[in-house]
């Protein structure tokens, strides 16, 4: 199993600034590769304290030239939010400085705040987001950019400098909803999932992709990219009450940055499979019951409960990555680098050793 680590930029204590965050956060990252994981990964998100890494390409750069070995992973680049042209341009580079370490991690965006604060109309977000992609696959392998559709007007333009090798394979994209599922799997792109739903409507929706992926495609569909908020701790009860703590902090979180109290979404065009999740907080007892449904998704316990838990999740899916991010909510750096430390030296390896989910799958 491919084993990666996400850093993210968390901004929740009101007694730390931006700048020890960030000074916390690249100390954290530059672990990664000492500690024996496979890739690091880096999220794009504006405005708030939820993360505070608006440019993920510029920090995933940053990493090509402190490393050697790890992939490169964003999780994800928000299409809507750029011109596509310009992250061609960005994403070439970044496979140039590294070599070709990249992993290529697309998305449409959730937030309300950013939509907003760039002055896109969120309900043409899945729109952009599919011209975009179109656009953004075929160009990185014919090296050159041309598309004319409802949102993207791009004149033919090279694309300098050109891409070296092929994204085929090394590209995914982020999907909740099953009709984005069933959007990438037309677009022929891998699944990143960041599990938030009931097991049983995940794995529905990852049959459905493969089905289509393989109609479309004529080929298998690649395993997806699994990802967890991880806390690792010898004492068990111990991890649970810090998973508690921070896992359930970073719930809150998303509650806030996403505005999931209220209505909104099930208002908004291609957002109305995240109305569901708006009721269920907005009833009596919702979100502390979110919380304990969202910490039951996560990773934490001890370094063999943390490999368990993984193991099972990524059987479920077919996973043969796993991406943990490792400090959130405010939690103490220490905290932090000590459970990242330990999941590194006690679980990583196990999971490297760990036969493909796939494999085990067709015996």
């Amino acid at each position: 199993m491919h084993v990666g680590m996400g850093v993210i930029f968390q901004a929740t204590d009101p007694k730390r600034t931006d700048h020890d965050v960030y000074n916390a956060e690249l100390k954290l990252g530059d672990l990664a590769e000492p500690l024996g994981f496979d890739s690091i990964w880096g999220v794009e998100h504006h405005f708030t304290d939820y993360t505070m890494c608006p440019d993920v390409l510029q920090y995933l750069s940053y990493f090509a030239g402190r490393t050697s070995k790890i992939q490169l992973g964003s999780m994800v680049v928000v299409l809507p939010w750029h011109d596509p042209m310009r992250v061609a341009e960005q994403i070439s580079v970044l496979d140039q400085q590294s070599n070709g370490r990249f992993i290529f991690g697309m998305g449409r965006g959730l937030g309300r705040v950013e939509f907003e604060g760039f002055g896109v109309d969120q309900n043409n977000a899945r729109e952009i987001f599919v011209e975009s992609a179109q656009m953004l696959l075929e160009g990185l392998e014919r090296g050159w950019c041309e598309f004319e559709g409802k949102f993207i007007h791009q004149k033919r333009r090279d694309i300098r400098p050109r891409p070296f090798k092929s994204f085929k394979g090394r590209t995914y994209a982020a999907a909740v909803s099953p009709e984005s599922s069933e959007i990438m799997a037309r677009l022929g792109v891998g699944l990143l999932i960041i599990p938030q739903k009931p097991w049983d409507a995940v794995v529905a929706e990852m049959s459905n992709y493969r089905r289509i992926y393989a109609e479309v495609n004529h080929a298998e569909a690649p395993p997806p990219i699994l990802a967890g908020w991880v806390f690792c701790d010898r004492d068990a009860g111990r991890a649970e009450a810090m998973a508690r703590e921070y896992i359930g902090g970073y719930w809150n979180t998303v509650l806030k940055h996403y505005e999931l109290v209220g209505d909104h979404l099930t208002k908004t065009k291609g957002y109305e499979s995240y109305g569901a999740m708006q009721k269920m907080v907005a009833e009596p007892g919702g979100r502390d019951a979110m919380i304990d449904f969202f910490l039951g998704l996560q990773i934490y316990g001890t370094p063999d409960q943390c490999h368990e838990r993984i193991v099972d999740f990524a059987a479920r899916l077919g996973a043969e990555t796993f991406t943990g991010v490792f400090s959130y909510a405010g939690m103490p750096y220490e905290l932090a680098e000590n459970s990242l430390r330990l999941f590194a030296s006690e679980v990583v390896p196990r999971l490297k050793a760990h036969e493909p989910a796939r494999a085990k799958a067709a015996e």
